[in-house]
Parts: structure tokens; C-alpha cells; sequence
């Protein structure tokens, strides 16, 4: 008998060792699992904190370097604007044309044009050419915009009121004319994943307006000290800088969600920092998720730009 109860002492021991390691093991994989999904999550774009100190050499030209091919002033007919508008192209260095690229659309400030961001030796085009030398942005293809959505020949004699209307019209514009024309030209992605638009002050509040009003188009959405007058708010109230372009933020779903929405706007900015601010916490309130940066010692300039332009380059399409 009391051999018999040895045995089955034994025998309950090792079921639950047994056990123990059965329980073990599942833990292990657990935190294994977890650790992936970590590793996973740390990858995406809203991960990682932007950086605001981009060496002046990323926006110089150094020789030997690639900065891609320029194609200036393409013209393209635009029902919306019932005559000819035009774009600037940029095409990576390496460009193959039996390959797909992501796209950009890049818009300018107020007073600018298709030519601002995108030409000759312009921040953003060295800036694009030095970073793809490095590997720090995926080849795309950037589109310079001009929010001038009327017959161009008229543009100089309209009052800030009358291009404002008329800059608001580049939002139904690019979806109806430009980005077809663009699809139709170049070996572009028609998919989401692969299409962003960035501007900045008057053209960051485009990108709002662009990248809410057509989410199932555009995944990436940057939009630098953007203006007001995206949605109802008081800041210039009484002028044209403060009559909304929509009445709210679309919420998105989750098949349409940004895949990163990215705004900043430096802590001395004398235009766009209250404006920037409301957006912020208007997207905070609809629990839609945003990365917005409020920059200390920068102003609404080129050296801002630039900065801000880096941090997209290297989220997009990644």
C-alpha cells in the first residue's frame, strides 16, 4: 500500500510540473506577443517625436547629388476653374517610369503659386533630393499646386477676399481635375496608402480641407500654422480669414482614418498659432488622432517650413 501511494504521489507531482510549465510556456508567449505588437506599434508614424534642429545642409545643394527631374508649368485643363491651370512636377532621382510611386500634392502660402515649393533649387525640392540620397523618405512623385482655382490672367487685380474664394475652390479642383490628370501622366498610386497632401499657413488650411473632404483619398495629411477659416471660430472674426470652409470636421471611420495627420505651428508665429491650436483641440475632442507640435522659437517662415517638411518626408508612405 504504500508502495501504491508513492506511485501516486509521484504521478500528481509530475502533472503538476506539467502544468506549471503548460502555464509558463503560455505566459512567455503572451509577453512574446505583446513585445511584438510593441515593436509593431513603435514603427508607425505617430511613434516617434518630430525633430525641430534639420541641419542647414539638407536645404543647400551639394554636388554629386541626384535631385530628380523638374518639369515646369504643365498646363491642364480645370472645369472648375473653367479655363487652364497649371503644376509643377518633381520626380525622384532613379525615376523609372514602368514603376508605381506614392504622391504629394504640395501647397503653397497665400500669395504664392505652383512654383513656390516645387522649382528650381527650392527648399523643398533640395531638401526632397538630399533626403532621398540618404534613404530618409521612400521615392514619390511631388505635385506643386496652385490654390489660384479662376483664369490666371486675372489674378493680379483680385483684392485677398476674391483669392481667398477663389483658393477655396482647389479643394473640389484637385479631386475633379488635377489628381485625374496627374493619374492619367504620370505612373502614380491611386490608393490612399500611397497619395498625401501637405501645405502650409493659407495652403495647410487647403490640406485640411482637402484631406477631410476626400479621406477615402488621401492617407497623409500635413498642414503647417494652417489659417483659419477651415471651420467656424472667432479667431479674425468679422473678416474673410474667419468664414468656414465646412461647417465641421468629418469624423472618419476606420476604414478611412489618416494614416498620420500631422500639424505644428512654432510658439512665435504672429498669424496661425491660434488657429493651429483650435484645430488641435477640436480633433483631440473628436478623438481623432492627430500629432500636433507647438515649437518653441520658431516663426511663419521658410526655416519653419522646412523643418516641418523633413518630419512629413520621413512618416510618409512609410
Amino acid at each position: 500500500m504504500k508502495r501504491k501511494h508513492l506511485c501516486l504521489i509521484a504521478l500528481l507531482l509530475a502533472a503538476c510540473l506539467a502544468l506549471n510549465a503548460c502555464s509558463k510556456g503560455s505566459r512567455s508567449d503572451s509577453a512574446a506577443q505583446t513585445q511584438a505588437q510593441s515593436r509593431t506599434e513603435r514603427k508607425g508614424p505617430y511613434a516617434s517625436e518630430n525633430r525641430y534642429d534639420i541641419e542647414e545642409s539638407y536645404f543647400q545643394k551639394h554636388k554629386g547629388t541626384d535631385y530628380g527631374t523638374l518639369i515646369k508649368n504643365i498646363s491642364y485643363d480645370s472645369t472648375v476653374a473653367a479655363a487652364e491651370k497649371q503644376c509643377n512636377v518633381l520626380l525622384p532621382a532613379g525615376y523609372d517610369e514602368t514603376r508605381t510611386y506614392p504622391v504629394m500634392y504640395v501647397i503653397h502660402g497665400f500669395w504664392g503659386s505652383h512654383k513656390t515649393l516645387i522649382n528650381d533649387d527650392t527648399f523643398l525640392t533640395l531638401l526632397y533630393g538630399n533626403m532621398l540620397k540618404e534613404g530618409l523618405c521612400v521615392p514619390m512623385i511631388l505635385v506643386g499646386i496652385d490654390m489660384y482655382t479662376d483664369d490666371a490672367a486675372g489674378k493680379q487685380s483680385k483684392t485677398d477676399a476674391q483669392k481667398r474664394n477663389s483658393y477655396n475652390k482647389v479643394v473640389k479642383e484637385i479631386h475633379t481635375d488635377l489628381m485625374p490628370f496627374i493619374e492619367k501622366s504620370y505612373p502614380v498610386s491611386k490608393e490612399r496608402r500611397h497619395t498625401a497632401v501637405a501645405g502650409y499657413s493659407e495652403g495647410g488650411a487647403k490640406a485640411l480641407c482637402i484631406g477631410f473632404n476626400w479621406l477615402d483619398e488621401f492617407g497623409y495629411i500635413g498642414s503647417f500654422a494652417p489659417s483659419s477659416g477651415v471651420i467656424p471660430t472667432d479667431i479674425h472674426s468679422g473678416s474673410f480669414w474667419s468664414i468656414p470652409y465646412m461647417e465641421a470636421f468629418p469624423e472618419p471611420t476606420a476604414d478611412n482614418t489618416p494614416y498620420y495627420l500631422y500639424m505644428a505651428v512654432g510658439d512665435k508665429d504672429p498669424y496661425c498659432l491660434d488657429s493651429t491650436l483650435y484645430y488641435r483641440d477640436v480633433l483631440n475632442d473628436l478623438h481623432i488622432k492627430n500629432q500636433t507640435d507647438l515649437v518653441e522659437g520658431f516663426e511663419h517662415d521658410n526655416v519653419f517650413w522646412g523643418q516641418c517638411f523633413y518630419n512629413f518626408l520621413t512618416k510618409a508612405f512609410q
